[in-house]
């Protein structure tokens, strides 16, 4: 059995605490502290990945195997590359195998990506009229999945928030429904309490199954949990 990050027999557990420092608001200095002690951040460092985020997809693909080699994968607000490094190594985007069918993986961001060896990345609002297109076309086809990581930036006022990331999540999901292929699938993050009624009412008349997962290395103090739509059939007329 694999060890969860930061465990195992005869490890002593040490907390780094972090001083305020003059001029340093103390929301600051707990994200510090916060992000010295976790072991999913010190994993990410270890392993190559740009952030701790790349376990959440890990642990959700674990789950429901949704990259497989040869895939082709989107990966919507792609920054700073986490999940799209995943996606790589899934999907065996990067090098040509024996036996093993190369994916495609396409990163989409409003902001420029440090290379990522293996994808593709386009800086491209995907809210743009013909941006479907444009996936399809760096693809060389239709996706197999559609990834989408992203958050609505917080205002702190729970109702405001929940629906600035509902009607993030109904846009990708619009999206993700121009450039799937049949039996494609689609993964997004919501907030606590899942997607919206009736967001997932008209998810599943175009997918066969959606489901809702928190995945281990989501913060526990985290609002956020995961959509996971898969068996894509067609997109509902309304």
């Amino acid at each position: 059995m694999t060890d969860k990050p930061g465990s195992g027999r005869g490890r002593r557990e040490l907390r780094v605490r972090v001083k305020t420092a003059k001029g340093r608001k103390l929301s600051s200095t707990l994200w510090l502290e916060r992000q010295l002690n976790d072991p999913y951040v010190a994993r990410a460092r270890i392993e190559g990945y740009r952030s701790r985020a790349a376990y959440k997809l890990i642990e959700i693909d674990d789950r429901f195997h949704l990259l497989q080699p040869g895939g082709r994968i989107v990966d919507l607000g792609a920054a700073p590359g986490g999940w799209t490094q995943v996606a790589v190594a899934r999907t065996n985007a990067l090098h040509e195998r024996r036996n093993k069918p190369q994916g495609r993986v396409l990163g989409v961001d409003l902001t420029p990506v440090e290379p990522i060896p293996g994808a593709e990345l386009i800086e491209l609002d995907f809210l743009d009229e013909g941006a479907d297109e444009t996936v399809r076309t760096a693809l060389g086809g239709q996706a197999d999945v559609v990834l989408s990581d992203m958050a609505a930036p917080a205002s702190g006022h729970p109702q405001t928030d929940h629906l600035r990331i509902t009607t993030l999540v109904e846009a990708a999901a619009e999206f993700a429904m121009d450039v799937l292929a049949p039996g494609g699938a689609f993964v997004a993050k919501v907030l606590a309490g899942g997607a919206d009624a009736t967001l997932v009412k008209w998810l599943n008349r175009g997918f066969a199954k959606v489901q809702h997962m928190k995945p281990p290395a989501s913060r526990k103090d985290s609002s956020e949990k995961y959509l996971v739509a898969t068996g894509f059939r067609a997109r509902p007329e309304s």
